[in-house]
């Protein structure tokens, strides 16, 4: 099952839930009657807050491969190099 599939199936399930409670079908007390008509949007909100925190984790914790840009850094000179060998002028990056 995908990601998609997922969230679209949690989606439809909360969706569902809200709609049986807004009409009737399911019982629950009265006390909470603001509740059910405020719950899209406290979702969206608390979804908006699951997004941004996700986010910043994973710039947190993003990994930096000095190796890799090492070896990039090389065979960029490697391939200027070749080039200038073959009589190719290059624009030098000030």
């Amino acid at each position: 099952m995908t990601k998609l599939m997922e969230w679209l199936i949690v989606a439809f399930l909360l969706f569902g839930s809200w709609i049986a409670l807004i009409t009737g079908n399911i019982h629950s007390p009265t006390s909470l009657k603001w509740y059910h008509y405020w719950f899209p949007i406290i979702l969206l909100f608390l979804f908006g807050i699951y997004a941004a925190l996700i986010v910043l984790y994973r710039v947190f914790t993003f990994n930096n491969c000095e190796d890799a840009a090492a070896e990039l850094q090389k065979q960029i000179k490697e391939a200027t190099q070749d080039l200038t060998n073959k009589g190719i002028k290059l624009k030098q990056h000030a």
